[in-house]
């Protein structure tokens, strides 16, 4: 249960990178609600990451519960980027984010 509530965590660190992006883009009164998009979206990530290192028996641990929220933000982030913000897909970008995906799965396996 904690690994989902990690995942739904870097989900919403995802939400408030592209809350953030959009925020820049716009004004006035739509750009005041993509920062309140940006904030409730900052707290959640934040307090689903707290659950995750501190529910039940099992809890995960703060190093590898905070790479995984990060990669899963990050990777999150650079998808966002290239389908919202038409950012540039390039091969050595692929394989930097494919890296951290696996990254991101190999410290799933070695935590307990």
């Amino acid at each position: 249960m904690n690994w989902i509530i990690l995942i739904i965590g870097g989900l919403f660190e995802t939400s408030f990178a592209i809350c953030l992006g959009k925020a820049q883009e716009t004004s006035g009164k739509e750009s005041l609600l993509w920062w309140a998009g940006f904030a409730a979206s900052l707290f959640m990530s934040m307090f689903l990451l707290y659950k995750a290192i501190s529910l039940g028996s099992s809890p995960i641990p703060i190093g590898s519960a905070y790479a995984v929220w990060t990669g899963i933000g990050a990777v999150g982030g650079v998808v966002a980027g290239i389908i919202i913000f038409n950012e540039p897909v390039t091969f050595w970008r692929m394989f930097f984010v494919f890296t951290l995906i696996a990254s991101v799965v190999g410290l799933k396996f070695v935590s307990n």
